[in-house]
């Protein structure tokens, strides 16, 4: 049962992703093609900039999604170390609890908005507002997917709890070379015989 839920979460979030990408495109395109023919050809459009701007809601409110579900979100890091490793689970819990609150009323009061306004249109376009507006309740409806199967994929042991898959992803610093007492590095050479010895080399001075 979990699985299936995560494999159809997991779509979702694919779908949601793909359409913020889509979403996020059509707003470019059509943000340059105002700045075209109103600088360009001194004929500005009516219509682009609206569509590029419901496009760029789209956009932010489809990719909340994946954000949610890959923990990409602003998280305070003091937090998760002041906390034992074995407790991390319920302060993932509780800020999962945090987030399905938001996205509830967002759920609940942007389908009532949606509906409000559906009388009313688009300048430039002729269509109705809520189109605009539906994507308030859609973008937090697979918001709460995401969180919920991020919740029970770490409580199932299925994904690192807390912030070690972001160290683990985090790529390895490169050690300094060796600096001498006269204020030389000393990179290391390896020799033929697998010994390797260190050759002074003098940094250039500022």
């Amino acid at each position: 049962m979990v699985e299936l839920f995560l494999r159809f979460e997991r779509a979702t979030s694919r779908v949601a992703l793909a359409a913020a990408v889509l979403m996020l495109c059509v707003s470019v395109t059509t943000g340059f093609y105002q700045v075209l023919t109103r600088f360009v050809f001194d004929a500005p459009s009516t219509w682009s900039e609206v569509v590029a701007r419901s496009s760029m809601i789209w956009c932010v409110f489809l990719a909340a999604a994946a954000c949610f579900r890959g923990g990409y979100m602003m998280s305070v890091e003091v937090i998760y170390k002041m906390i034992p490793a074995r407790r991390l689970i319920l302060l993932e819990a509780a800020i999962a609890l945090g987030c399905l609150i938001v996205l509830v009323v967002l759920v609940y009061f942007g389908t009532a908005m949606t509906f409000r306004v559906r009388n009313q249109m688009l300048s430039g376009l002729g269509i109705s507002i809520s189109w605009v507006y539906a994507a308030i309740p859609i973008g937090a409806g697979f918001s709460v997917l995401a969180v919920l199967a991020r919740l029970v994929a770490q409580a199932t042991g299925r994904e690192a709890v807390g912030l070690a898959d972001v160290e683990a992803d985090a790529p390895p610093q490169e050690a300094l070379p060796p600096v001498a007492a006269d204020g030389t590095s000393m990179p290391s050479t390896a020799l033929p015989n697998g010994d390797d010895t260190a050759q002074p080399t003098r940094r250039s001075g500022l």
